[in-house]
């Protein structure tokens, strides 16, 4: 019952806001408002916004891959690896809050969406949900790498965030394929850029 309780505050802490970070959020040596005038301020907070949907799809893919892994180990793997993502959901938010901006009014809609995806690579058995973490991984990591192309150079502490995502998201997708996880099918890995593309254009505005 205990994780039953604790698997739905991570659920309902996804769609709804209120994420709790382990770890100190980076770039705090920063300034939280630098001179952004407002179409910088609007871009980066569209960005952000984009990311924190990254990390409620990350939540939903992660719990429901765990409900149905079979080995106990890669459940653990599982767990640590969505424990990080939190960090990375509670850290987009307090960046959206301090941008004067929003998370997406979607989200509802993204976390659902994500949870069945990641029931359905579980389901197919552990090393292709592993193969589905690290190739979810590398689409973050090099989605994360163009965001720090586009962020404003001003913007020291939003980039300090992307940044650190972006070096756990590398480690997470190769405990993935270290685990045992499998190469997906190229037809696979075009649907998932597909479906990235399409959230990522979405989430940017709403």
């Amino acid at each position: 019952m205990d994780r039953v309780i604790s698997e739905f505050d991570t659920a309902l802490r996804s769609v709804v806001g209120g994420a709790h970070a382990h770890r100190s959020m980076p770039g705090l040596d920063k300034q939280s408002t630098p001179s952004l005038d407002a179409k910088q301020r609007e871009h980066a907070a569209g960005l952000m916004r984009v990311n924190h949907v990254g990390e409620v799809c990350a939540q939903a893919l992660y719990q429901s891959q765990k409900l149905v892994a079979r080995n106990p180990e890669i459940r653990q793997m599982l767990d640590h690896s969505g424990q990080e993502e939190m960090d990375h959901l509670a850290w987009c938010e307090t960046r959206l809050q301090e941008l004067g901006s929003h998370a997406s009014y979607l989200n509802p809609i993204w976390y659902a969406g994500s949870f069945v995806i990641g029931l359905a690579a579980g389901l197919a058995g552990d090393k292709w949900s592993l193969g589905f973490v690290a190739e979810t991984e590398k689409q973050v990591e090099n989605h994360l790498e163009s965001h720090l192309q586009k962020l404003p150079i001003e913007d020291e502490r939003s980039r300090a965030i992307v940044e650190q995502m972006r070096i756990d998201e590398i480690e997470h997708g190769q405990a993935a394929i270290v685990a045992g996880g499998e190469v997906l099918p190229d037809s696979i890995q075009r649907v998932m850029q597909t479906m990235s593309k399409v959230m990522t254009a979405t989430a940017y505005k709403i």
